[in-house]
């Protein structure tokens, strides 16, 4: 499965590693790339992950999420 997340608030490359990190930590998550210049994060997972569980591992590293697509 592919998750798409819009996230603001991200400035430089160290803020995109910062919420990779976490997104990657989130139950199921095989693989996260997160592009601050494009605000989002591209997550691949075998399974569906929770959007709230998304939402609050960027809020926890200081962002703020947008919006949530699963595709």
């Amino acid at each position: 499965m592919k998750t798409i997340v819009t996230i603001e608030g991200m400035c430089c490359e160290k803020c995109a590693k910062r919420a990779e990190n976490a997104l990657s930590l989130v139950k199921g998550v095989v693989n996260c790339d997160v592009k601050f210049k494009k605000n989002m994060a591209v997550i691949r997972s075998r399974e569906p992950i929770s959007e709230e569980e998304i939402r609050k591992a960027v809020t926890d590293t200081g962002f703020t999420v947008t919006g949530v697509e699963v595709k």
